[in-house]
């Protein structure tokens, strides 16, 4: 019997370089930065997926509201320091979504900080909508760990 191999769940990665404005007194990056940088990691992983998140609000009428984030801070970051922040597309379960983050100094490779957003698809009323066919194929075919709507 031949097992089937399954294909490596992509990883977007996007390099900043930390700006003096994202510091504080002692150049260390302020810790909200990183929020932004996972919103940066996230619209880029979707493009890499073929998805562009403003047609997406444009043609569909949706969004990703976030719902959660949790950030783990390992080591700093400082003015200057080049970053790659890796995201992947955790979980998708109906119109929820689940993202992971990591932020990596170039080029020693250091973790700094990881953490996860927990997104709901929302319509511009900002009330609960389903995640429309087309988006809905791609992210389940991206996700880690997809786990499909019940019937």
């Amino acid at each position: 019997m031949t097992e089937i191999a399954e294909r490596p769940k992509p990883v977007g990665r996007t390099r900043v370089r930390v700006r003096y404005a994202e510091t504080d007194q002692m150049r260390v990056v302020y810790h909200a930065n990183y929020l932004v940088w996972f919103e940066i990691g996230r619209v880029e992983l979707m493009r890499q997926l073929g998805l562009d998140y403003s047609r997406m609000e444009a043609e569909e009428g949706i969004g990703i509201a976030v719902a959660e984030a949790r950030v783990r801070y390992k080591a700093p970051a400082r003015y200057d320091d080049e970053l790659t922040i890796e995201t992947e597309l955790a979980n998708v379960r109906g119109p929820v979504i689940q993202f992971r983050y990591r932020v990596l100094r170039d080029p020693d490779q250091m973790l700094l900080c990881e953490g996860e957003t927990v997104h709901v698809v929302v319509g511009r009323d900002m009330k609960r909508r389903p995640l429309p066919g087309r988006y809905a194929e791609v992210l389940l075919g991206a996700a880690a760990e997809p786990i499909p709507e019940r019937a």
